[in-house]
């Protein structure tokens, strides 16, 4: 009779540890993971465009996930529901953690369908290159042409600027964003539609948001903000630290 109660007691102790060290142990293995970031790439382009952003990312510490989609196929809430929100889950089984986001041109505004969706809830930092937030002049100007239809899809011909595009329905965001445009064009005809500096695709007022934590004007055109050294630099800048390096040093040390 006393064994037994002993070793009751004793089985009792133990569940009562190993309870104890479970959060713990959660805890010391949540903290080790990297923070994670998601790439997302702009209409009419692949993962393959965002490679570079993800080694520079890889290398300065994160886990990186490049999502792709098919941009030219279905509308802006398919794609971000039907496509990004089931590949973030497939690579990001665990959503206890914030996820950081790097966007390229469209892969801006389907984060922000996601976010008022509530595909997403769990945000840590955005940063958005080159996002049309409130549109571009040329899907107003060209959307009506056969060969615009052809090789932008259902998604870019719902990224005007009137009223009732998909940008300027979205609102303002809520979570740290931080906006990189571009003021170089290498496409003459569309920076003739496009009021402004413009990068060839978005203008630079385009790109604003209300909510925005910071923003930043490069030299560079549309297709190339997403490879550009100093873009790149500014993008970890802003995924460390929650704003740009305006005084030229990008250079901080550890990935938050």
């Amino acid at each position: 009779m006393r064994f037994a109660r002993a070793r009751a007691l004793l089985l009792m102790i133990v569940a009562s540890l190993g309870c104890a060290a479970a959060p713990a142990l959660r805890a010391e293995n949540s903290a080790a993971r990297p923070p994670s970031v998601v790439l997302l790439h702009g209409l009419a382009r692949t993962a393959t465009s965002m490679q570079r952003m993800k080694a520079a990312l890889q290398d300065a510490g994160y886990h990186v996930c490049n999502i792709e989609y098919p941009s030219r196929e279905h509308s802006i809430a398919d794609l971000a529901s039907k496509y990004v929100a089931p590949g973030i889950a497939r690579c990001i089984p665990d959503r206890s953690s914030p996820i950081n986001f790097v966007t390229h041109s469209l892969g801006g505004i389907i984060v922000r369908e996601m976010a008022n969706s509530g595909a997403v809830r769990n945000f840590g930092r955005v940063v958005m290159l080159g996002p049309p937030n409130h549109g571009s002049e040329v899907v107003d100007a060209l959307s009506d042409w056969y060969l615009f239809d052809a090789i932008n899809g259902p998604a870019g011909n719902e990224l005007g600027v009137l009223a009732d595009s998909v940008p300027q329905a979205l609102g303002p965001v809520k979570f740290e964003t931080g906006i990189i445009a571009g003021s170089n064009s290498i496409n003459w005809i569309n920076s003739l539609i496009i009021p402004g500096e413009d990068d060839g695709k978005v203008s630079v007022e385009s790109a604003k948001l209300q909510g925005m934590r910071d923003f930043v004007v490069l030299p560079v055109s549309h297709p190339f903000l997403m490879k550009d050294d100093e873009a790149i630099k500014q993008t970890i800048h802003f995924l460390r630290n929650g704003n740009f390096a305006h005084d030229g040093s990008s250079q901080p040390s550890g990935a938050q």
